[in-house]
């Protein structure tokens, strides 16, 4: 038995207008300073004021948040007791703002232990609103919590389907001038998502047809929002990082994302990065196991596909074109690590990848010698063969 969630989500222009027909008391919006500085958080502040909602505003979420961080913001929600809980950024403001909102309604709950078993009993003090101003983590539409321990330096996956956001305000006004960097990463990171829910141990038919529309939106409008951020296309990408979200936030990822955390927990690398980079790696590593439908995917978008062994070749080939157009890194050596920092770091990035949850829906699980590999193949840039 499984299930498919989705929150209630309001899209296209001006949807933020839509904060000013909820009905509360007080809101608790969790963000990071690079986000008010912008004038995003004002925006929904105002909208908030229209509803008669007053506001506390908590804007320490880093990169990659912290567990430290997120225990802070839940002692300042418990404090402020609001009925709604807003997460306006990127994927790591949404992701700390649902692990605040599980914490302030369960305080009796540690963020490590935030899974699909524990019943959390949510929503008795508070709901939760979405607002993304990237287009690539698709944290807005899933239940996915990623959270950093500093001290063990790795990234944890958490979550669970209870902290699912209720409402998801899609509004092209928050992606308007995303840079061009950042549109690339959070782009890969979209790209990556919806491959992986194709193609992950757990997919299924409820998924495949977000999956797959995620990707032919990518593939055709991510290299015009970077190029030129022509406003139809923001807005096109920002729709297929929900739809992404949605694919595989109910279907779950693969080895990319296990290899991306594991590399962003212990360099800092952007997510989005990380994931992208490692994605044509893991898709000629999987197919060599049998049982993939990378074919499929490159059937659908119009690539050789006689096999699935070609399938895959020319979807590994196609997303290694679309990361050179974006300028990004297609090895671990470009990110500028030395070997010698890579080697000193080998079996932590080994260790990390292997205790990653989505090792265990990939298609094909490595061994340790076949992570090792993996990782030394990435790091030089060479077509995996084994």
């Amino acid at each position: 038995m499984w299930f498919f969630n989705s929150p209630e989500i309001v899209y296209g222009e001006d949807a933020i207008s839509y904060l000013a027909q909820i009905e509360g008391k007080r809101a608790f919006i969790v963000t990071d300073r690079n986000i008010i500085e912008l004038g995003f958080v004002e925006r929904v502040i105002e909208k908030l004021e229209e509803a008669g909602i007053e506001s506390k505003v908590f804007s320490e979420v880093e990169p990659d948040p912290s567990i430290e961080t997120v225990k802070r913001g839940a002692e300042e929600m418990m404090a402020y007791e609001p009925d709604w809980v807003i997460g306006v950024g990127g994927g790591s403001s949404m992701d700390a703002a649902k692990a605040m909102w599980v914490l302030y309604e369960r305080p009796d709950v540690e963020p490590s232990e935030i899974n699909p078993i524990i019943p959390l009993g949510l929503r008795k003090k508070a709901r939760l609103i979405t607002i993304p101003t990237t287009s690539g983590t698709g944290a807005e539409a899933t239940w996915a919590i990623v959270l950093t321990d500093k001290a063990e330096r790795r990234k944890l996956g958490l979550g669970s389907r209870e902290n699912m956001a209720d409402i998801a305000i899609l509004d092209p006004f928050f992606v308007a001038k995303l840079p061009p960097r950042l549109t690339a990463d959070t782009g890969m990171d979209a790209l990556t998502h919806a491959i992986e829910g194709y193609t992950s141990a757990w997919r299924n038919e409820f998924c495949d047809g977000l999956c797959l529309k995620a990707v032919q939106l990518i593939f055709d409008y991510l290299p015009i929002a970077y190029e030129s951020g022509e406003m139809e296309a923001r807005e096109k990408m920002q729709n297929a990082a929900a739809i992404a979200g949605l694919g595989f936030g109910n279907s779950m990822a693969a080895l990319a994302h296990s290899m991306g955390h594991s590399l962003g927990a212990i360099f800092h690398i952007p997510h989005g990065r990380a994931v992208g980079l490692f994605l044509p790696y893991t898709i000629e590593f999987a197919v060599r196991g049998g049982g993939t439908r990378y074919a499929e995917i490159a059937r659908f978008l119009g690539l050789p596909s006689r096999t699935e062994e070609e399938g895959a070749a020319s979807l590994a080939e196609a997303v290694r074109k679309l990361s050179k157009r974006l300028g990004q890194p297609l090895t671990i050596e470009e990110l500028g690590i030395s070997q010698e920092e890579f080697e000193a770091e080998l079996n932590k990035l080994i260790e990390n990848a292997e205790a990653d949850t989505q090792t265990l829906t990939s298609p094909r699980i490595p061994s340790t010698e076949e992570f090792e590999k993996l990782f030394r193949y990435a790091y030089e840039g060479r077509r995996v063969d084994f």
